[in-house]
């Protein structure tokens, strides 16, 4: 917990540095608030239930037991909820960076955003690709794969950089053990869910699988999703697509995340539908 004298010297600061004719933002020796599991910290005065507060407070992510000063959050409070936030738009608004894709061996194509933006106000063409984009993964990846799995930023590059790997490599390993193959996996910029179809389309792709970001919240700005499709095709109802969320490290955990992804395109091969259609 952050002293009240910590505080005093956060707020003066700023106030100098907002007030001088230079502007020098950074600040050094100033807590990390996002790093305090806010589970674990009370800052009600002398609860008479603290035990019963905290199974709560561990029952849920919202922000129960801040307290206020008057009808106002604390200050403690107000910086911890814009440090969150400050968090959740780094999510959105970074890239997956190339060491990663490297490191898994992911070759690159972009949908028809031009950046982080038009990504945000044109959803519609992060479900699209132009024919150059077209042109590569047709040039790179197999042909009519039983199951071909991409991963693609979505709304979060901090999700994928914390689970996408874990989760890949569980799953590939899951369905050797099944004997299913994969095609060539490959990382989509700026793509959006439905991206997918026009993937399975060009490739004849019987499953198609996207392990791709979340819109992050206040809670987790980390957060992935698996989304799965049986012979997946563009204007197709969204309840053909079976997926997999909250997949995290206070969710569910990446390595058994892609365990069980494996077991739902074991049974989708098999019922040959995917969906509400799929009875698991």
């Amino acid at each position: 917990m952050i002293s009240q004298g910590d505080l005093k010297n956060i707020i003066k600061k700023i106030v100098l540095e907002m007030t001088s004719e230079e502007r020098e933002f950074y600040i050094p020796n100033i807590p990390d608030l996002t790093s305090i599991d806010i589970k674990k910290e009370l800052l009600v005065p002398n609860p008479k239930k603290k035990d019963a507060y905290f199974k709560f407070k561990e029952a849920t992510s919202a922000r129960v037991g801040v307290w206020r000063t008057g009808a106002r959050y604390k200050t403690e409070t107000l910086l911890r909820f814009r440090a969150d936030h400050a968090v959740a738009q780094n999510a959105v608004f970074t890239y997956v960076s190339e060491e990663f894709l490297k490191e898994m061996n992911l070759f690159s194509v972009t949908t028809m955003c031009r950046d982080k933006d038009e990504f945000l106000t044109r959803p519609d063409l992060g479900r699209k690709f132009d024919k150059e984009n077209e042109k590569i993964i047709l040039k790179n990846c197999k042909r009519k794969p039983r199951v071909q799995v991409y991963i693609s930023d979505g709304l979060s590059s901090t999700a994928i950089e914390a689970n996408a790997k874990d989760t890949f490599e569980a799953l590939v390993q899951g369905l050797k053990g099944y004997g299913i193959e994969i095609g060539t996996p490959f990382f989509v910029k700026h793509g959006r869910v439905p991206a997918m179809d026009m993937i399975s389309q060009l490739l004849d792709a019987e499953v198609t699988v996207v392990l791709i970001g979340e819109r992050p919240g206040l809670a987790t700005a980390g957060s992935m999703s698996c989304y799965m499709a049986y012979r997946a095709k563009p204007k197709m109802a969204e309840s053909n697509r079976r997926v997999v969320s909250n997949i995290h490290d206070g969710g569910t955990l990446a390595v058994e995340a892609g365990a069980y992804i494996a077991d739902i395109i074991k049974r989708i091969l098999e019922e040959k539908t995917s969906g509400l259609d799929l009875k698991l």
